[in-house]
């Protein structure tokens, strides 16, 4: 069976000036259409208890707080927080956040709304003492109209936010607050509605591509407007127009309107070309509103034998599962955090992502747009059944709001170009019950969706292995969602889940692994999990082997994955778990672990072993990566393994003598030289193709910690408040080498332009809080520091210093 989708995407987005042309238009709006940032200026108190009352809060003391802004990432790590170690040890408790705002008379003959991209959790808007509702899922977007309760004398508008985060609630780190980007938008008194454009395609070829645009307009008054429509390409110059009158109207108004572009660009994950949409709504000569929609042309479909195409050619999917926690920042959202991980994955060779396992920032989305990753977008974790103990989760709020929180999350999403998948659910429980509830409920998210958009297919990630599964039964699916299962890959379509439908591993392998941490012999394979306070396993030191050879017990290596994956073409693709660790789930460990194993990168951004075997199977890249470190006990057996792509065979050395050369054979990833009994020295590989070299890396035994240096992603930033600079600092030997297991104290000052917003190193049991921004220990050899600048010109001087070595400084200039 095959499964086509031509579709034409787009984005919502702030007015942009496209062109000369562009910056015209914009000032003649008068101040309609103003969509700002609504972040600065806000007072926050905070009640950490479980259990709470409105006395307890009114007694905290107010601070001053911008947003995005994730409390319990500031709190120490705590043993008896009621989140346990999955939700990373942090508390949650109570929040009242205030904002004191003035409107002049200017300003009262226009809609003004609030939009929340996201508060977690249970969150109530007061405005002037007005309530104005309240939304329990902490990962959905909304919009209140403030207009009716408004001040428009110059007299102060107070805004409040109450938050409420009883724990348990989650499986993994949540975080807490008003953690995305909140917009007051000003709109005229008839309007396009938010998210209320909704761009498809009929047909898409090279030639040709037919484009349907449906818009939403609302009015106030009875009145008689015209919109026009403008499309941009990627140049800001303009390729089509076409205004159309509309009859008087009150109230909500759909507007049709149809394109035909020659030629179209076509969005791909090598080429993510977009186009941008301005809309005008036009009351005779005078602007009333202005929107922009960015999207792009592109069309794919799924085939149960042969797997996914995009654009007419075959594309096999490897991406990643995403949690939304920007590791030592939290679940705060900013978005050269989130650039950095997307980069970093896309160079690792990755084209997917999924959303795990909730709707994500739109910022999240506009990377993906840009970036080009193919998105599978999950709205739920749990239906009405709760999930791990944990006893206030979503589940309680289930019954009634799913269909408006589904219905919201696609309104807002079906626009993205690198959205391709609607997932419903998580390994909901009710896979495996008996009754309707599932099947009924399967099937009615998919109409909900099918009724907004029909340009894209409909998944879940299925764990249950047997075809009994209610979410399989209910037909609702238009692509299966695989969870783990690795051995039964091969029986998909046949004994498993039969069927004409195609299937995509939603979720795979969980391997563990410390980075730079080593259990021998590589090929004992470790199936962790489930470790406690009373019954310890594992390594007393809460490690796991960076080796290809620890995973939970439900899932599976890296190696043992990919192995399969790679073999049937009919895996349309692969989502591993997970691209990053994350905050919380820190199996296989009890406290004081308290962030994940499972990532291919640290949650420092450092990537870990695993990155270089993915990036050698899947990048255009030239790679070539030995593993572990050369520091050892004269005499003991090392197992050595070395990932390489663009080459036929490894030569080894050690200390300049051919240990021996190898090729790939069968299945093999890469190559293995086991049992090398060490020697001090260097240890080199030369990837070859007919005995020439393609590649040459060495590593080396290092001596003592003798200085550090330091290095930054960027050498130049935005002077913003919001821009952010990653410096990497590294504890080297006298001549240069990393020493791989320091783990020296490190002491951090910035003086000038900027300030130190966090300090991270990657180690899962590091229980320094990450409110100290002074020192933190070098895991290792490697350590993190992340700078914001102020909102000026001029320079940061980091300094780092450790007792005993020589200290770093760098210099970042602020623009």
């Amino acid at each position: 069976m095959k499964i086509h989708i031509n579709i034409f995407n787009a984005k919502m987005n702030t007015i942009k000036l496209w062109s000369m042309y562009m910056f015209t238009l914009l000032i003649s709006v008068s101040g309609f259409g103003q969509r700002t940032k609504f972040n600065n200026g806000w007072s926050f108190k905070l009640d950490t208890s479980n259990i709470w009352n409105e006395r307890s809060l009114v007694m905290q003391q107010w601070r001053s707080v911008t947003l995005p802004h994730d409390w319990s990432i500031e709190l120490p790590f705590d043993s008896l927080s009621p989140s346990g170690h999955r939700g990373a040890s942090l508390r949650g408790g109570l929040g009242l956040y205030e904002k004191r705002f003035k409107l002049s008379d200017n300003d009262a003959d226009k809609k003004i709304f609030i939009i929340f991209d996201g508060v977690y959790m249970n969150s109530t808007v007061i405005i002037n003492g007005h309530t104005l509702g309240t939304r329990p899922f902490g990962y959905i977007s909304f919009e209140y109209d403030l207009t009716p309760f408004l001040r428009f004398d110059g007299s102060y508008n107070v805004l409040k936010v109450r938050v409420e985060n009883r724990q348990p609630n989650s499986r993994w780190y949540s975080g807490s607050g008003i953690y995305r980007n909140v917009w007051l938008d000003k709109r005229g008194s008839t309007y396009i509605k938010s998210s209320g454009t909704f761009i498809a395609s009929e047909i898409v070829n090279m030639d040709e591509a037919k484009i349907h645009f449906e818009t939403e307009l609302v009015s106030d008054v009875y009145m008689q407007v015209s919109l026009t429509t403008e499309i941009f390409d990627h140049n800001d110059n303009i390729i089509d127009s076409r205004t159309q009158q509309i009859e008087p109207f009150s109230g909500l108004y759909k507007v049709k309107q149809d394109f035909v572009l020659s030629q179209p660009k076509l969005w791909d994950i090598d080429d993510p070309n977009l186009y941008t949409a301005i809309q005008t709504v036009w009351l005779g000569d005078s602007v009333i509103h202005t929107y922009s929609t960015r999207f792009g042309v592109r069309n794919f479909y799924f085939d149960q034998a042969k797997g996914f195409f995009l654009n007419g050619r075959h594309v096999k999917i490897i991406g990643a599962n995403m949690h939304h926690d920007l590791g030592a920042l939290g679940a705060a959202v900013n978005v050269n955090a989130m650039r950095r991980q997307l980069k970093m994955l896309k160079e690792m060779g990755f084209n997917g992502i999924r959303t795990a396992h909730n709707p994500p920032a739109p910022e999240w989305l506009d990377l993906c747009d840009e970036l080009g990753f193919i998105v599978m977008n999950e709205t739920f974790d749990v239906w009405r059944e709760v999930k791990e103990n944990t006893t206030f989760n979503y589940n309680l709020y289930f019954d009634e709001w799913f269909e408006r929180d589904l219905r919201d999350h696609v309104i807002r999403d079906r626009n993205h170009p690198s959205v391709f998948m609607w997932s419903i659910g998580n390994e909901i429980p009710e896979q495996s019950s008996k009754g309707p509830f599932a099947i009924e409920t399967a099937r009615k998210m998919a109409a909900i969706i099918r009724g907004l958009d029909t340009t894209r297919v409909i998944t879940a990630g299925l764990n249950y292995a047997d075809n009994s599964n209610q979410i399989y039964q209910s037909g609702a699916l238009d692509v299966i969602g695989v969870n783990y299962n690795h051995r039964r890959w091969q029986d998909l379509g046949k004994t498993l889940f039969p069927g004409d439908k195609p299937f995509i591993l939603a979720e795979s392998v969980s391997a563990l692994a410390s980075r730079g941490a080593y259990d021998m012999p590589s090929d004992s394979i470790r199936r962790w999990s489930g470790f406690t306070t009373e019954n310890r396993g594992g390594n007393p030191d809460y490690t796991c082997s960076a080796y290809e050879n620890c995973s939970a017990p439900w899932a599976s290596t890296s190696e043992e994955a990919l192995q399969i994956f790679l073999k049937y073409p009919f895996l349309s693709g692969m989502f591993m778990w997970t691209g990053f660790d994350y905050l919380g789930e820190p199996t296989p460990y009890p406290f004081p672990a308290r962030s994940s194993y499972f990532g291919a990168i640290d949650l420092a951004g450092f990537p870990k072993d695993a990155y270089y075997l993915y990036k050698s199977v899947f990048s255009k890249d030239t790679v070539l990566h030995i593993l572990p470190h050369w520091n050892w006990v004269q005499g003991q057996k090392i197992d050595v393994h070395v990932y390489f792509n663009h080459a036929d065979a490894v030569a080894l050395y050690l200390n300049d003598k051919l240990i021996g050369r190898k090729e790939k054979t069968g299945d093999e990833l890469f190559v293995r030289f086991n049992n090398i009994t060490y020697q001090p020295g260097s240890l080199k590989a030369v990837s070859e193709i007919h005995r020439s070299k393609v590649a040459e890396m060495t590593v080396k035994t290092a001596g003592k910690p003798y200085r550090l240096i330091a290095s930054a992603d960027r050498k130049t930033i935005i002077g913003d408040g919001e821009d952010l600079c990653f410096v990497t600092v590294k504890v080297l030997d006298k001549e240069g080498n990393l020493v791989p297991n320091a783990d020296n104290l490190l002491h951090f000052q910035v003086r000038g332009a900027g300030k130190i917003e966090a300090l991270d190193n990657g180690c899962q049991t590091d229980l320094t809080p990450f409110s100290n921004k002074e020192k933190r220990k070098a895991f290792n050899g490697l350590a993190l520091a992340i700078i914001r600048p102020d909102q000026s010109n001029g320079v940061i001087e980091l300094n780092v210093n450790a007792d005993g070595l020589l200290p770093a400084t760098i210099y970042i200039n602020v623009e």
